[in-house]
């Protein structure tokens, strides 16, 4: 189980004692073998049969006592270590006087290093400083990369057993993945309250201009304007509903689902549309064996938005190709994948863009987009859908010749494998 920053102080400050109770076991031990060599060379003369070897027999058993309590601490700190070792954060202990005395492992890539890590090193020891002066101390600081971090470090104050400075502990963590998804949560905020803003805003300025018209046929197209805006809210919002469905069903339904079958439920689901703009959809017909175990509903929502998708960014008249078959990729454990491709050859997809297609409500074509009724969130639930079943979406495009998006999801059961390709 990950250790908190907090453990990761109180862990610091229980390596620190450690450090100090050895030390002080260790000289104790050391004051009492000269003690005992005074005593032995002031007694020898007078009793050296009895009280020497009395003397002699009870420090020995104090002194092995003490061993013990020494060696003990030694296997206290050596456990200690290893137990921040596993920490995410990186731990940095220096002693009364500033210098360092442990580094975990995470902390260790800062030690000697350049560039921004270095930068990160010099916060540290600066931090540390201020620890052991003024009190408890904490900074940001952003590291441009590549890649691009963001750490978070935090100095605090150590105390020894007797109450004086046993010197300070830094806290190194990474809130780089906090800070994306805080930024992808603004963005997302954003960009819906655009996206909504944009329809709602055009049906209250038809609604306002019907008002005030009395020609019936006026009146009619303002009526029908209203309406395709209204379609466009309501898609807006089932598009987001199915998302959050989506990417909060992590655990999927699992049912032996026919390819074939999904496949063709959701080339008609985009067929009118197609119909409308003149794109022929060319289906390669899946095996009727090969098979997918997941979320009937899901697969089919990712291939018709993958349908979509290449239909809305194709010239009218042209065509659409949807290709099925099994592959063996030997670096997985579900070796048999089924490869389920969907190929237009309409605008492309800059190389600038690949990264970012399957960001929420991101387009490569806004306008469009708005002109087709696209709401940015299709590659989105794609992605999520592929991840729910332990597969992926990849794409190959070149700007102006297409685009070939493929989802490559583990196979069902069944002979399916005897007829995959090597890949």
């Amino acid at each position: 189980m990950p250790l908190t920053p907090v453990d990761g102080v109180a862990l610091g400050v229980m390596v620190v004692t450690v450090i100090v109770a050895t030390g002080f076991v260790v000289s104790r031990e050391r004051r009492m073998r000269s003690a005992l060599a005074v005593m032995l060379s002031g007694v020898s003369g007078a009793d050296p049969v009895g009280g020497a070897d009395a003397l002699l027999a009870g420090l020995e058993r104090l002194l092995r006592s003490r061993a013990q309590e020494a060696q003990q601490a030694n296997d206290m700190l050596g456990r200690l270590s290893e137990t921040l070792s596993a920490v995410p954060e990186g731990v940095v202990v220096c002693d009364e006087t500033g210098a360092i005395r442990y580094r975990n492992g995470v902390a260790q890539t800062f030690a000697g290093a350049r560039h921004g890590e270095a930068l990160a090193e010099l916060k540290v020891t600066e931090l540390l400083s201020l620890a052991l002066r003024d009190g408890p101390a904490e900074e940001s600081l952003e590291l441009y990369g590549p890649p691009r971090r963001a750490l978070l470090i935090r100095a605090l104050p150590l105390a020894g057993v007797d109450g004086s400075s046993a010197g300070a502990v830094a806290i190194i963590e990474d809130v780089s993945e906090r800070r994306r998804l805080e930024a992808v949560r603004r963005d997302f905020v954003a960009n819906v309250s655009h996206e909504l803003k944009s329809p709602v805003g055009a049906l209250g300025i038809l609604a306002e201009t019907m008002q005030a018209e009395d020609e019936p046929a006026v009146s009619r197209r303002l009526a029908e304007r209203m309406q395709l805006e209204a379609f466009r809210v309501a898609r807006i919002i089932d598009d987001l509903l199915d998302l959050s469905r989506i990417e909060s069903e992590e655990a999927p339904n699992r049912e032996p689902v026919m390819v074939h079958v999904i496949v063709a439920q959701a080339v008609e689901r985009i067929r009118p549309v197609a119909e409308h703009r003149h794109v022929t959809i060319d289906v390669s017909e899946a095996p009727r064996r090969m098979s997918l175990v997941g979320d009937r509903r899901q697969l089919v929502s990712a291939i018709h938005n993958l349908l979509e998708n290449a239909v809305k960014y194709s010239d009218d008249g042209s065509t659409v190709e949807v290709r099925v078959h099994a592959v063996v990729d030997r670096s997985r454990a579900d070796a048999t994948l089924v490869e389920i491709s969907v190929r237009d050859y309409g605008i492309g997809i800059p190389a600038r863009d690949i990264e970012r297609i399957f960001e929420r409500f991101y387009r490569v074509d806004r306008a469009r987009a708005r002109d087709t009724g696209g709401t940015g969130l299709g590659l989105a639930i794609v992605r999520h859908v592929a991840t729910n079943h332990r597969g992926e979406v990849r794409v190959e495009s070149r700007e102006g010749e297409g685009s070939t998006f493929t989802l490559r999801l583990p196979a069902g059961p069944g002979p399916v494998a005897l007829t995959a390709e090597a890949g």
